[in-house]
């Protein structure tokens, strides 16, 4: 019975790799490339739509989307975030995809789909936000921007935790880290009344910094923070809703 499951899961596999061959577009890999800076090894030529179809019509399945990642196709990769359960994240996993990070697109869908709405996202984006690597620092504020809109319930508190992240790390001048460190503080600024006021504080003092890296993170989050018509979402509801009536 065992090896029959295999080989119908293999079969599963085969099946979805045969599909993502037969979508695949090599002309599209170099405009995403040319266009967007997503450069990639093993990429079919894909696009994000086309791969959420394939993902709603699949469902979570953990087991599937492991050996669609270990395949090394590009684009398989990416529907294995897609594709697998937060509730099965574990940090040895969480750890081997991070590393594997070559563009911005696929730390992106892993963060915001996936690691974001785990039991590690604060965590793992405390840690990571102190890596080397470009892409796996800039997986550590990319959980912190998904986070502010995935968790609804969390106090105040552990995003005050996120400003101090901010500043240290708003000096470093790489184009895909200060983006992400930008993002972080931008949706933190709107995730409450309270929170958006502490941002622009941030902000204003990381507008009198020599670095800039940590100017230009500070100019972009406060033309958003600003604005009169800024979208605050009142997390945790259960507190803003009650303020805002």
């Amino acid at each position: 019975m065992s090896l029959e499951r295999d080989i119908s899961e293999q079969f599963k596999v085969d099946q979805i790799i045969l599909k993502l061959q037969m979508l695949g577009d090599k002309n599209k890999v170099v405009l995403k490339e040319n266009k967007f800076g997503i450069v990639s090894n093993n990429a079919l030529g894909i696009y994000q739509n086309d791969l959420k179809e394939i993902a709603k019509e699949i469902g979570k399945d953990s087991k599937l989307a492991v050996q669609l990642f270990d395949s090394g196709i590009y684009e398989a990769r990416i529907l294995c975030s897609k594709i697998f359960d937060p509730n099965d994240l574990s940090e040895n996993l969480m750890e081997k995809w991070v590393e594997s990070f070559e563009n911005w697109e696929i730390c992106d869908s892993f963060c915001m789909g996936l690691f974001a709405k785990s039991k590690f996202a604060v965590s793992k984006a405390t840690e990571w936000s102190k890596r080397k690597n470009e892409f796996e620092k800039r997986a550590g504020f990319t959980i912190i921007a998904a986070y502010c809109r995935a968790d609804k319930k969390t106090s105040n508190e552990i995003f005050e935790q996120f400003f101090t992240i901010i500043k240290r790390e708003s000096h470093d001048e790489r184009n895909y880290v200060k983006k992400a460190v930008n993002w972080a503080l931008r949706n933190i600024g709107k995730r409450n009344i309270d929170l958006n006021k502490r941002a622009i504080e941030i902000a204003s003092e990381l507008l009198k910094s020599e670095s800039k890296s940590a100017k230009w993170i500070a100019k972009n989050a406060l033309l958003e923070l600003k604005r009169n018509d800024v979208k605050i979402f009142d997390y945790p509801r259960e507190i803003y809703r009650n303020l805002t009536l």
